[in-house]
């Protein structure tokens, strides 16, 4: 499956690096354990310029690797970084020959005001039976080509593929099998399937995503019915020491609907995901691990207050888990609930430095480009550099999807490219294949 830029509808100020294809008080320093995402490769219309490895983890995200005598365990860490495209980073990581590697995150201390929830809300049984059904497990399978793997351990069998399987958690939203999960549950996946709580699997789609807050809408096909549908509340009526459940599948397929129980131990968490960029989490000490992704954090009153994330998991730390404020999510599931227009180019962004020293604009560097894909049918080219979409001056990716989000498909956008020392304007039609 080709990444492409994505159509989140939103607009996401972050400055990032990512590619389509389709305060600081008192800051405290933890390590985490995180696995690792895979590379993923074409052989079409790509250069080289000026590589930064992507780093980050996809935390609650379990997978394995079928084929090329490697084993589960390890490859859940050997996978060669990507530097094909750069996801917001939550954590630093690096392959290093099996073992996790540590990376850090900086967290601003939060209110610690007490609980004031009225009423005397659910028993764990209750939120339970109320909210599993509408749990589902999210699996994925993608196709990784074997040269990958042979260019990280120094050798080379040919050319030959293996299988990525994924497995994380899902929340469905409406009754028309729309699911809420994380964006790096679905990422790269050729193929996704849904697994009910009655063991039931439905092949899915990706509708669209929110790659800088780690979000993704996707949704059943075929023949299914809908076993339940989510109450979405407010976390900002969440208070420290408040009772919350996390549900999801941990480990895999044999332990889906899996409950856990904990309080909120900070609202308003702010942690350092980058240089010079923070994201707002509610911390938690309900048990969360791999697997868990995508699924719901749960209040007293069945309501889901949090999509689970991410966990610190190293010696001597425990329970502390971080889950993506509803609220977030809520504010963005109307526009992430429309289909992505697609370019179809991979492209990075190019800084202010970076355009100095090579003597170029600021703006997006197209590193490939999809056959028979809008961006190919507006004439762009590899080694473009996009300065402008649709009469507005873009220095980055997500300046690209904010305004991709004022369009529908069938829209017909101007786009200025630097080219052989000189600017051309090219007429490109959205697209939502």
């Amino acid at each position: 499956m080709m990444d492409d830029l994505n159509n989140n509808n939103v607009n996401n100020n972050d400055t990032d690096n990512t590619t389509e294809m389709n305060n600081n008080n008192n800051d405290n320093t933890v390590n985490m354990n995180m696995p690792i995402e895979y590379k993923k490769e074409s052989n079409k219309n790509r250069k080289p310029f000026n590589k930064k490895i992507a780093s980050y983890i996809a935390v609650g995200l379990t997978c394995a690797i079928l084929g090329g005598g490697i084993s589960t365990a390890s490859a859940l860490y050997l996978l060669p970084k990507s530097n094909f495209f750069k996801s917001t980073p939550l954590y630093k990581t690096m392959a290093n020959g099996g073992s996790s590697s540590l990376g850090y995150i900086n967290a601003s201390p939060t209110s610690t005001k007490t609980s004031s929830a009225t009423g005397s809300g659910l028993t764990v049984s209750q939120i339970v039976k109320k909210v599993s059904p509408a749990v589902v497990g999210v699996s994925t399978k993608t196709t990784v080509t074997q040269n990958d793997f042979d260019s990280f351990f120094g050798s080379s069998n040919g050319n030959g593929s293996s299988t990525q399987e994924g497995m994380g958690s899902g929340i469905i939203f409406n009754n028309d099998g729309y699911i809420l999960t994380n964006y790096h549950v679905i990422k790269g996946a050729d193929k996704i399937a849904v697994i009910l709580n009655n063991k039931k699997e439905v092949s899915a789609k990706v509708v669209n995503y929110d790659e800088a807050n780690d979000i993704a809408v996707i949704k059943m096909t075929g023949s299914f019915t809908v076993p339940g549908v989510a109450e979405l509340g407010s976390s900002a009526s969440l208070n420290v020491g408040d009772s919350v459940v996390a549900i999801g599948n941990p480990l895999g397929k044999e332990f889906l609907g899996t409950v856990t129980t904990g309080v909120v131990s900070a609202v308003n968490r702010e942690v350092a995901v980058s240089e010079g960029q923070k994201q707002t989490y509610i911390q938690t000490d309900a048990a969360i691990n791999p697997g868990n992704s995508g699924g719901p954090l749960v209040n007293s009153f069945g309501q889901v207050v949090g999509i689970n994330s991410a966990k610190i998991s190293e010696n001597g730390v425990e329970g502390i888990g971080f889950s993506i404020p509803i609220d977030t999510v809520k504010s963005k599931i109307q526009n992430l609930s429309k289909p992505i227009l697609m370019l179809g180019i991979s492209g990075e962004a190019v800084d202010k430095s970076t355009a100095e020293q090579h003597n170029i604009p600021q703006g997006v560097y197209i590193e490939q480009i999809q056959d028979f894909s809008s961006a190919q049918k507006a004439g762009m080219q590899v080694g473009d550099v996009i300065t402008k979409f649709d009469g507005k001056k873009v220095t980055s990716t997500s300046d690209i999807d904010s305004i991709k989000s004022k369009h529908n498909s069938g829209d017909t956008v101007q786009v200025e490219v630097y080219r052989d020392d000189a600017y051309k304007t090219l007429s490109l039609k959205l697209s939502d294949k």
